[in-house]
């Protein structure tokens, strides 16, 4: 930004001119004010409020990055996802709103109040998405979540804290993070790796860590670790909900069948496209 806008809404549309589009421009310029992400209407409300020379600096620096390609949340430090609002990093995954498919999904195959504390499992659990918007929406859960990556778990543990919501953690490679003698789950549910190592579409993905993104040749490598080891951690009639790829869902229901899985289907995410697969454990 060559000179410090007059006015806030001069600064959005200069951000414009620039190529960021509205909404981002919009983010970008709370972030700067220290506004909520959600106060959009504060800035209609004070459009004529000058921007000071120190907040149209730190505007400008933020707008190259995102300009650049960077992931708002990481920019911001912060994601929405399930109605929370989660601190992210280059550590961990950008939450994405197809994922709340998965949470969906699994709150309506777990116990209610057939029993006490129905046990629910998030592998890979990054910034703790999943595992926390589960607790949050069913607080009588026992939710469980393991991570590869201490730096991971570390924003996750910091998120559980923060929104005060108790979630056990353990670091390792999937279901090996449990400790021996892990009770068996109801439904364990993930997120995992799951694009070839060669895809193109990673190009787009520079910004986020590697290791959550990638899984071998076909990219069905973490998947197929998982559904054969699941059995051996579910109750009988304990649901398996994984994320997949887009063109995925036919060879996961297939992996999930060998494995002794019932009822077998894939849901939908928000563009229509087969995004989720599960199945239950001797059903």
């Amino acid at each position: 930004m060559t000179t410090s806008p007059a006015t806030l809404a001069q600064a959005l549309a200069e951000l414009q001119q620039r190529g960021l589009d509205r909404l981002d421009a919009q983010l970008l310029l709370l972030h700067v004010l220290g506004q909520s992400p959600t106060q959009r209407g504060w800035l209609l409300a004070h459009d004529t409020d000058p921007l000071s020379p120190n907040c149209a600096t730190t505007l400008n620096t933020l707008a190259q990055r995102r300009l650049a390609g960077e992931p708002l949340a990481y920019i911001t430090g912060s994601k929405a996802f399930y109605g929370l609002e989660l601190q992210v990093s280059p550590d961990v995954l950008v939450p994405r709103p197809d994922t709340e498919t998965l949470v969906d999904w699994a709150l309506e195959v777990l116990p209610g109040t057939t029993k006490p504390a129905p046990r629910v499992l998030d592998l890979g659990t990054g910034s703790g998405a999943i595992a926390l918007a589960l607790k949050a929406t069913r607080p009588a859960l026992a939710v469980w979540a393991t991570d590869m990556s201490a730096a991971a778990l570390t924003v996750a543990q910091a998120n559980a804290q923060r929104l005060q919501l108790a979630v056990t953690f353990n670091q390792g490679p999937w279901l090996a993070a449990l400790p021996a003698g892990t009770p068996r789950f109801d439904a364990i549910v993930s997120n995992p790796p799951y694009i070839a190592e060669h895809d193109p579409h990673l190009t787009a993905l520079g910004f986020e860590p590697i290791q959550a993104l990638t899984s071998g040749a076909s990219g069905l490598d973490d998947l197929l670790q998982i559904i054969s080891a699941a059995p051996a951690h579910l109750q009988p009639g304990g649901w398996l909900l994984l994320e997949h790829g887009y063109d995925q869902a036919a060879a996961v229901r297939q992996l999930l069948t060998q494995c002794g899985f019932g009822q077998v289907q894939s849901r939908c995410d928000l563009a229509g496209i087969e995004r989720c697969s599960g199945g239950c454990l001797g059903a």
